[in-house]
């Protein structure tokens, strides 16, 4: 069973670049302390009964276009796969477009590999929505740790991260 509290609440839940960023948001945002083993998606959704279509996960991209690397966040839902070699690419503006390297995105992010959320990244990253994620009223999202997870409404993601929605899933 999660217990679902304000963010804003439990901020020592949150790696610090999301905990800065929550109260900025302006959304309702709570957070849950997980079991950091369990911080996986099939694992999590199976141990705390959360369905695969309420969980949304966050992939950083990168890119180069002209020597100048471009990165984003690709949030989709658990159970898609995001179309990174087509919208993603195109939506870019680069030749080619792969998943950043873990120690790449977690150095970057200040943000554990696996906990990785679209709350608190850099501010010249493009945040890219699956329109499948804002048509959830309930989502859960990375917190920056894996010992806990985020949730919020698909709209809400959306307003706290100034995200683009497109056509992404597969």
């Amino acid at each position: 069973m999660l217990d679902w509290v304000p963010a804003t609440d439990r901020v020592d839940l949150l790696a610090a670049p999301v905990a800065n960023a929550v109260p900025q948001t302006g959304v309702e945002l709570n957070v849950a302390e997980i079991d950091p083993e369990l911080s996986d998606t099939a694992e999590f959704c199976e141990r705390y009964g959360v369905a695969l279509e309420d969980s949304a996960n966050c992939v950083i991209v990168a890119g180069k276009r002209g020597g100048e690397v471009r990165y984003a966040a690709v949030m989709i839902l658990a159970d898609d796969r995001a179309d990174v070699n087509g919208v993603v690419r195109r939506h870019l503006d680069v030749r080619k477009v792969s998943f950043a390297p873990q120690a790449e995105a977690v150095a970057l992010t200040g943000m554990e590999y696996g906990g990785i959320t679209p709350i608190g990244l850099p501010a010249d990253w493009p945040v890219l929505v699956d329109e499948k994620v804002t048509r959830r009223d309930f989502i859960v999202i990375g917190s920056g740790v894996r010992r806990s997870k985020l949730a919020l409404s698909g709209k809400a993601l959306v307003e706290a991260t100034g995200a683009e929605v497109l056509p992404l899933a597969l």
